[in-house]
């Protein structure tokens, strides 16, 4: 488990100032990615009132929750925990003219604003793009949308649910038709949005050095439905070569052979042989090594159209040992393969654990708690977990105050509920 060191080092985009006015996944995983770079963050959230808990919806997302020192569920979804590290929390109500103005101040002294309302929901309140760059022309502006700010269905509310079905994920995920347990099935964790926040970290970079080479930013539009067509990646290609659709292969990959799930005598493994010459030590291995000379199955072209008779010759093979035995000899062999591991197995792993892939920090309800760990390792300026994932509204006076305001200007914005 990872622990932050006593003197950390400058990170990378220390002194890089982050207004993130974005809720749920996409924006905040990538304002969480430049939190952990060093970025500072400040994320504006909805004050409490009129019975909404206020906050992003994601605080609610439960259970589970995180649990007090005695065992309790906190208000705090562990879905929010998971996005939200290494911010701060100011609850701002910017349906209110005072409200604008604050977050007006706050985006002339930052360098990023990330949002992902509605397409014309920030004009409404006089924040968008434009109005803000009106003040500092040197604002990267990130908006994060389903669908983009242009076309047809810009006016669209985008999930990751949907784009995955929309943007051809779905029709690639999941077993074959023809198959027990066919048809569509959508990925286990909402990649449409993790893949969006991580291109708008990546464009946002591109934006800063251009800002830092000119004096100009610019405005980066961010849509979920782009990112999941552009993450179709070599299948993407495939289609567009051949025009044929790629259709449901299970856990069977579409331009490689043997690289999939397969029964073994105690339960499963996966087999990823990825070139000719592995296939060449799997058989060695299995004992079949007439298979590897076979001029249906020796290169990998030949094997994917061959699959229909090498597969099962392969499973009848692979059912006779165990999976323990199996991992061992190909491993040592240097045949790529794994087993399929649940979450408890997950985070027991060593060399998961030897990669420090686990944080503890203190929050303010539990001071254990743990967090998955950021997977970026640089050498001179490493990821630092400077802060949990604040309470609501945690940091409203720090934050206030730093813009010029004092207590008494900070209790009158209170009581009118601008702030809380």
């Amino acid at each position: 488990m990872a622990t932050p060191p006593a003197h950390p080092p400058a990170a990378a985009l220390h002194g890089v100032r982050v207004l993130d006015l974005s809720r749920v996944l996409a924006g905040p995983w990538c304002t969480q990615t430049l939190a952990d770079l060093g970025a500072e963050v400040v994320k504006v959230e909805r004050p409490a009132r009129d019975g909404h808990p206020g906050g992003d919806d994601t605080r609610g997302w439960g259970p589970p929750f995180l649990k007090d020192l005695h065992g309790a569920d906190t208000r705090e979804a562990a879905y929010f925990l998971g996005a939200n590290r290494n911010k701060r929390s100011v609850a701002i109500d910017i349906a209110d003219a005072d409200g604008q103005a604050l977050v007006r101040e706050l985006a002339r002294r930052s360098d990023v604003m990330v949002e992902n309302f509605k397409v014309g929901d920030m004009a409404r309140y006089g924040l968008d793009a434009t109005s803000l760059r009106a003040l500092n022309p040197r604002l990267v502006v990130c908006s994060i949308t389903g669908y983009g700010q242009t076309g047809p269905y810009k006016d669209r509310a985008g999930y990751d649910y949907a784009v995955q079905g929309l943007g051809g994920l779905m029709s690639v995920t999941g077993e074959r038709d023809d198959l027990p347990g066919g048809g569509p099935q959508k990925v286990g964790v909402a990649v449409a949005d993790l893949f969006t926040g991580m291109y708008a970290t990546v464009a946002i970079l591109a934006a800063l050095r251009h800002r830092d080479a000119t004096g100009q930013g610019q405005v980066i539009d961010m849509a979920l439905l782009d990112t999941q067509v552009a993450m179709l990646a070599n299948l993407g290609a495939n289609y567009l070569v051949t025009r044929q659709a790629p259709r449901r292969a299970g856990n069977a990959h579409q331009n490689i052979v043997p690289y999939q799930v397969f029964a073994v005598a105690d339960g499963h493994l996966i087999l990823a042989v990825g070139n000719d010459a592995q296939f060449q030590r799997f058989c060695a291995v299995a004992g079949c090594p007439e298979l590897a000379r076979d001029e249906r199955y020796a290169r990998n072209a030949a094997r994917v159209r061959h699959r229909s008779t090498l597969v099962p010759q392969l499973a009848a093979i692979l059912a006779l040992r165990n999976r323990a035995d199996w991992l061992a000899a190909l491993d040592a062999a240097k045949v790529p393969c794994g087993p399929i591991n649940d979450f408890d197995d997950v985070f027991r792993d060593p060399q998961v654990q030897a990669r420090g892939m686990t944080a503890r920090v203190p929050h303010p309800l539990n001071d254990q708690l743990e967090l998955v760990a950021s997977p970026m390792k640089l050498s001179a300026t490493p990821v630092q977990l400077r802060r949990p994932p604040p309470l609501l509204g945690q940091h409203t006076d720090e934050v206030l105050a730093e813009l010029g305001l004092d207590a008494e200007q900070v209790l009158a914005l209170r009581t009118r509920g601008v702030v809380a």
